[in-house]
């Protein structure tokens, strides 16, 4: 059992509001399953989905799952890959480390917790950690990821640069990585603008990676946000680096890719956005540049969409027609029927009204749009309310 006075305790700061002894405690079972897990464990996501976080830790410390929504073999080896990291004091440790490099806890009982990372399923984060402001997810949900190659050429870098900087200037959020190359001239170019930029880590938040850019990240934190899911003290390892991307692709509307050698790790971003459904943009580069193989391989078998310019980029997730070089009027933003799938999840079901309240039109016209996306196969209507599917 938590002891929620214990919990409350040691979360101490890093929880927003005030919040009640069974609020607390599903908070630190989190945090627990977070110190127990890596990225994107499956079964974890299941077992707490289905039973909560704190009933499916306690049958996790019982060892009992013969009963549990998992196959015999599924939850043997689950066990056998949390058993190992039980160790006692091992929670305390992690906690002490967020509270003194200042961190947010934010979990999917929190106002700030972006919906779009429920829809990656079972493999969703637990929680996610927050270095700088937990609101700017809300604003990445609507924004660009830009990534790319670390060892970037020059004219990636400038056009990564020209891509973030007009978009900071409309109000268009930068989502990257916080790598050398592409990642960071995206960050730079979207803080100069005036821009909010968020970074995704695949390690701990209480030291930056790489060491190199500790003081880039500190100003994407003093103004946006820094974000991981890995507890605060875990190092960054290939395996979180991968599973890195798909949150990348996840929190934001669209990934655009400016530079990717042929067997690039940002192929992986791409490949995640592709199966989310999210917008896919590539920039062409010189058909004799290596730097631009994995960019031409998108274009050619994943059908991105070819962008050379930020207007482009801002067609991707609908802020305005196709316009080109030359400009012209602009498009809405988005539908109303885009309004009522942005308020949607696919975790879980919300009412008419809730939808509402989210999408920002009104009950009727929501349950009106409700109904022809239910007819599109897109909802699906539950006893609780309205999902997607």
């Amino acid at each position: 059992m938590i002891d929620p006075q214990r919990a409350r305790d040691e979360l101490g700061p890093l929880v927003a509001g005030v919040l009640s002894d069974d609020d607390v405690v599903e908070r630190y079972a989190r945090v627990v399953w977070n110190t127990l897990t890596e990225p994107g464990d499956g079964a974890a996501g299941i077992l707490t989905a289905a039973q909560g976080p704190v009933e499916a830790l306690a049958r996790v410390r019982r060892g009992e799952l013969s009963d549990s929504v998992l196959e015999r073999g599924e939850a043997r080896l689950a066990l056998e890959r949390w058993e190992p990291r039980m160790r006692p004091g091992a929670v305390s440790a992690v906690l002490r480390t967020a509270r003194a490099a200042r961190l947010h806890l934010v979990t999917p009982a929190d106002e700030a917790w972006p919906d779009a990372a429920d829809d990656l399923g079972p493999h969703a984060p637990l929680v996610l950690w927050v270095r700088g402001d937990p609101r700017a997810l809300e604003a990445a949900r609507s924004g660009v990821a830009i990534v790319g190659a670390r060892a970037a050429t020059a004219y990636g870098e400038h056009v990564a640069g020209e891509f973030a900087a007009e978009l900071a200037a409309s109000g268009v959020c930068v989502v990257s990585g916080a790598a050398f190359g592409i990642d960071a001239a995206a960050h730079r170019a979207s803080l100069a603008g005036g821009g909010c930029t968020v970074a995704l880590m695949a390690g701990g938040l209480e030291r930056a990676y790489p060491q190199a850019h500790t003081e880039l990240v500190e100003r994407i934190a003093a103004t946006g946000a820094v974000v991981s899911e890995v507890a605060p003290g875990s190092a960054p390892t290939k395996w979180r680096f991968l599973q890195r991307n798909r949150l990348i692709a996840a929190l934001s509307a669209a990934t655009v890719v400016v530079e990717a050698g042929w067997r690039s790790g940002s192929l992986n971003t791409a490949h995640h956005a592709s199966a989310l459904g999210r917008p896919l943009g590539a920039v062409p580069g010189p058909v004799t540049s290596a730097a631009s193989a994995g960019c031409h391989r998108l274009l050619r078998e994943l059908e991105a969409t070819c962008v050379t310019t930020a207007a482009e980029v801002r067609e991707l997730i609908g802020w305005g027609e196709l316009t080109g070089r030359g400009g012209g009027e602009s498009a809405p933003r988005t539908t109303d029927a885009t309004r009522v799938r942005d308020a949607l999840s696919r975790r879980v079901a919300r009412s008419a009204q809730e939808v509402a309240r989210r999408s920002g039109l009104g009950v009727a016209d929501v349950q009106s749009h409700l109904g022809l996306l239910h007819l599109d196969g897109l909802v699906t209507a539950e006893s609780e309310g309205w999902r997607l599917t």
